[in-house]
């Protein structure tokens, strides 16, 4: 990648968090935070490029549990059940961490490049980590750009079940690297961009480059308990005072249209720019869409 900086390291502390920081250390940083299961090489390198281009530092890492950052220890069996079981019942729902602990995990990847405040950007999951850090800790976010996320509401438009099916199965042969590879690709095919379709020889050497990397699949799991254990934002979106802009796919299978539609309404003076034909992905025909409008929205404040 062509940038002034290519910079990597791991926190420090009880959470060793792995990340990347592209570009000038001068510029304004905007801060990626990846969605569920993701790591940093799920940002597309030409992505990451357009920002840096556009005169910002751009800074990419691992959440807790994936990729090169540390791991928690196993949760049990039957983890993931218990906490769906508790939040059902609105009991004290288990797990490991919280989305509030990794909102700490992306101010100790600031903090470790000195950065005071950032425009933050997360995609997913990586959303509901922004919409927490720009709500408890407002003075280190100079704006947030929420993409694919959602607000919490628990009665919210859900997936299809014939979606919901392949993103939780499992690879034929999960020791088998192309098996791994076939059922990513399943996923991607099941949750992403219809109209803007990614090519086969594409999208499988994307996946296989994250897989190569690192593989954690007990990590997602305890990812997926700590989104159940954070419950509803809702009352915590009205918090946010820096300028959002949510950015969500009119085509969303794995996180309907509505979702956006309910961050946006719930963060004050929110602007909500819904893209056609776009899915739950990062689709390579739309990444020059949306650099241009992380760029303009990043350029206002």
């Amino acid at each position: 990648m062509n940038a002034v900086e290519h910079l990597q390291g791991r926190t420090t502390g009880a959470w060793p968090i792995a990340y990347e920081a592209l570009g000038d250390p001068a510029h304004p940083a905007i801060v990626l935070i990846m969605g569920l299961g993701l790591q940093l090489v799920a940002w597309p390198d030409s992505f990451c490029q357009a920002l840096v281009t556009g005169g910002y530092r751009v800074v990419r890492f691992d959440n807790r549990d994936c990729g090169l950052s540390a791991r928690a220890p196993a949760y049990g069996r039957f983890g993931l059940f218990r906490t769906i079981a508790a939040s059902v019942l609105k009991l004290p729902v288990p797990s490991p961490y919280t989305l509030d602990d990794m909102a700490q995990d992306t101010l100790a990847v600031i903090d470790a490049l000195q950065i005071q405040r950032a425009h933050i950007v997360g995609v997913s999951m990586g959303g509901m980590i922004g919409q927490v850090l720009a709500a408890k800790h407002p003075q280190r976010v100079q704006s947030l750009v929420s993409i694919m996320s959602t607000s919490g509401h628990p009665r919210l438009q859900q997936p299809a079940l014939s979606v919901r099916r392949v993103v939780v199965g499992r690879p034929a042969n999960p020791a088998d690297l192309e098996s791994v590879i076939d059922h990513q690709v399943r996923i991607v095919r099941a949750i992403g961009s219809r109209v803007h379709l990614e090519s086969e020889p594409g999208l499988r050497e994307r996946v296989g480059r994250g897989i190569r990397r690192a593989y954690e699949p007990a990590g997602l799991t305890r990812q997926v308990m700590a989104i159940i254990a954070s419950g509803d934002r809702r009352p915590l979106l009205k918090c946010i005072t820096a300028p959002t802009l949510v950015i969500h796919g009119r085509d969303d299978p794995l996180v309907p249209l509505p979702g956006g539609q309910d961050t946006a309404d719930h963060i004050p003076g929110a602007k909500l720019l819904v893209v056609d034909g776009m899915g739950h992905d990062l689709s390579p025909a739309l990444l020059p869409t949306l650099s241009q409008a992380i760029l303009n929205h990043c350029n206002a404040f």
